[in-house]
């Protein structure tokens, strides 16, 4: 019987990326801790979440390949998260004014016989915004559920002044590395 692909996440990016690449796949959202060790560097924390996810999946669904991902936005060696509220998706917006940060991706993808793990680097140049269109932006909703406080697929492609890498990295998959590196059996 062919293994099931199954990808341990909700994010309605991944799925729909996922979709467009033509993959049948089942969601099913990790609930692993995501606790980052002490002193790990930044750009090795979403590998390492990404596995975290993938192997808490894989524990109850062995016999199929879990695909995990995780993606971090990095400003001045700095991981800017989801926002709690509007006032930090503010200060992050502001920080990235004028500025390029680093988007980086990691991805598991794990059976019982694949352990393939790797992370994307995609750099972002934002615009100088003012006060104005960050407030505005914000008011969209669409900051609060994203690293760094945007959505370069959606109304946050207006800050972006223009990217060096992987566009689909910085939505949180980068597709065409994922596909390539996921077992004959999953792909149609």
């Amino acid at each position: 019987m062919k293994p099931k692909l199954i990808l341990a996440s909700q994010s309605p990016r991944r799925r729909e990326l996922l979709t467009l690449a033509g993959l049948e796949f089942d969601c099913i959202p990790s609930h692993a801790e995501e606790r980052i060790p002490e002193g790990m560097a930044a750009k090795d924390v979403p590998a390492f979440l990404a596995e975290c996810k993938a192997r808490d999946i894989l524990r109850s669904h062995p016999g199929n390949v879990v695909l995990g991902s995780d993606t971090i936005v990095v400003c001045d060696d700095e991981i800017l998260g989801k926002p709690s509220d509007e006032e930090e998706a503010y200060q992050m917006l502001s920080e990235l004014s004028g500025r390029t940060h680093k988007v980086y991706t990691g991805v598991a993808i794990l059976s019982g016989e694949t352990r393939k793990i790797f992370t994307t680097e995609t750099s972002v140049e934002f615009y100088p915004l003012t006060e104005k269109e960050i407030r505005d932006y914000i008011k969209t909703g669409e900051p609060m559920d994203k690293a760094g406080a945007y959505g370069i697929q959606g109304r946050g492609a207006l800050l972006v002044k223009k990217i060096d890498g992987d566009y689909y990295t910085v939505m949180g998959l980068p597709i065409a590395e994922v596909v390539r590196n996921l077992p004959a059996g999953c792909l149609l």
